[in-house]
């Protein structure tokens, strides 16, 4: 069956954090579509050589490209040289983030900064840079990866949680701006996805069992259950679709 109003044959996806995990798995997805894409890591590596690896089984153009977003103005410098490297930006999916888990009285300014910048800093500067090249070709799509902690914060993750409440009302802000220049902007919010950010605590019989409780679906998921939200919001099925927030959580949101 063919879906042409799916296909991204002729773009380019930069997906950030898509080494592994969540970001992984949207890459993938995007270049079975035929988008291009480039692979995002803080440094190249085995996980980022099978990444790249798979997408070009897949029949499009991989590139790596490595980048610490932790850093004051990395987002901005990162953009720069992806646009260097590749010419152009069709699609940006902004996933990577850092979470620190620690008690709101013991979080420190170098906390709150290291996660502050990560999470939502960086995106605001790549997009500063990327979006301008979009709004030139009259199309473009914007994906934020958030979290169901938009919803439902985890008292030992407060910071976490309030950077991406700060990146989705970035999400509502930029899609009224850039609705005329052919531009989307959508937030997916993942629930407890089984990446290796939550394996080693979910090991935890009795925190799982506590955890899985709280889903209705009674199941943790996987990061392809991301994949085909991500492939909606990224392509022309999903053009009427902006400024939104999708979460991928089994119903703990609700």
């Amino acid at each position: 069956m063919k879906l042409p109003q799916f296909s991204l044959q002729g773009k380019t996806a930069l997906v950030t954090g898509s080494s592994r995990g969540i970001g992984r798995s949207i890459l993938l997805g995007l270049a079975e579509l035929g988008a291009n894409v480039v692979v995002h890591g803080i440094r190249e590596g085995a996980a980022s050589e099978e990444a790249l690896t798979a997408a070009r089984a897949l029949g499009v153009k991989a590139t790596f490209i490595a980048g610490d977003l932790s850093v004051p103005g990395g987002g901005r410098s990162f953009a720069e040289v992806v646009l260097a490297e590749v010419g152009r930006v069709d699609i940006a999916v902004l996933n990577a983030s850092v979470q620190m888990r620690k008690d709101w009285l013991e979080v420190s300014w170098e906390d709150f900064g290291f996660q502050m910048r990560t999470n939502f800093q960086a995106s605001l500067e790549m997009l500063q840079v990327l979006v301008p090249r979009m709004q030139a070709g009259g199309w473009g799509r914007i994906l934020t990866v958030g979290s169901v902690q938009q919803a439902k914060p985890h008292p030992q993750m407060l910071v976490y949680a309030a950077t991406k409440c700060a990146q989705m009302s970035m999400v509502v802000s930029l899609a009224r701006d850039l609705a005329p220049s052919g531009i989307t902007v959508n937030n997916l919010a993942p629930g407890v996805i089984l990446t290796d950010r939550n394996t080693d605590v979910l090991a935890d019989d009795e925190y799982a069992d506590l955890v899985k409780s709280k889903i209705p679906a009674a199941y943790f998921g996987e990061s392809k259950d991301c994949t085909g939200v991500a492939q909606l919001l990224c392509s022309d099925a999903g053009r009427y679709i902006t400024g939104q927030n999708v979460y991928a959580d089994g119903g703990m949101s609700l």
